[in-house]
Formats: structure tokens, sequence, C-alpha cells
């Protein structure tokens, strides 16, 4: 069973940066996408950011291109998002999640399809306020 823990969640001012870390274990397979979407209430939950566990590629939501970045550890089974020039419309509760259909999660992420996805963090709150 695929368990990912987010981590790094806070209160940061615009402009500022906060990273992110997803702790993920249960894979029985190379190949999956990790990544974050995130949720601001009373909206739709949104593809922020993937990579392919598979080949290393890396994807992103228009939103967010050039100012976040997603990386991984591979040794340590982590995955990070640092975001930079934070906004405060980026303020949402953050989600770690991982599927064995990269295509699907890939479109999820930079064409907004609705995601379907099969493991999921908990969530951790980012709060972009002056």
């Amino acid at each position: 069973q695929v368990q990912l823990v987010e981590s790094g969640g806070g209160l940061v001012q615009p402009g500022g940066s906060l990273r992110l870390s997803c702790a993920a274990s249960g894979f029985t397979s190379n190949y999956y996408a990790i990544g974050w979407f995130r949720q601001a209430p009373g909206k739709e939950r949104e593809g922020v950011a993937c990579l392919s566990n598979y080949d290393g590629k890396t994807f992103y939501a228009d939103s967010v291109k050039g100012r976040f970045t997603i990386s991984r550890d591979i040794a340590k089974n982590t995955v990070y998002l640092q975001m930079n020039s934070l906004k405060p419309e980026d303020t949402a509760v953050y989600y770690c999640a991982a599927d064995i259909n990269i295509p699907k999660y890939v479109r999820s992420i930079v064409a907004g399809y609705p995601p379907a996805i099969s493991s999921w963090g908990q969530g951790t709150q980012v709060t972009v306020s002056s």
C-alpha cells in the first residue's frame, strides 16, 4: 500500500519561499508519477506539478511555471516542491499524490484534467499573506 506523508507547509509573506516534502513508501514498481495538487477554499482541486519516477521528467501547471520546482531524492524516497515568489493566490492545502498512470497524471497537471489519482497524502496548509 502506497503511503505519502507531506511536511513543510506554513505561513509565508508574498514573495517568500517554502519547500514542501513528501516521503513516499509502498511502491511495487518504478513506473509511476508523483507530484502535487492543491485545493483552495471553495475551489476545485488543481494540479501543480509532477515528476515521472520512470524517467525523471517534470511537468508544471502554467500558474506555477518558473516559480515552483519539483525534485526528488531517490535515496530518501522523498519528493520536494520548492515554491518561490509565492503569491496570495497560492494559498491552499497542498496534497502529495501518486499514480501508476503517468500520461493521465501529466494531463491533470498540464491540461487541467480532473485528477484521477489512486494515492493521496493527508495535505499540508500553505498560507501566503502579509
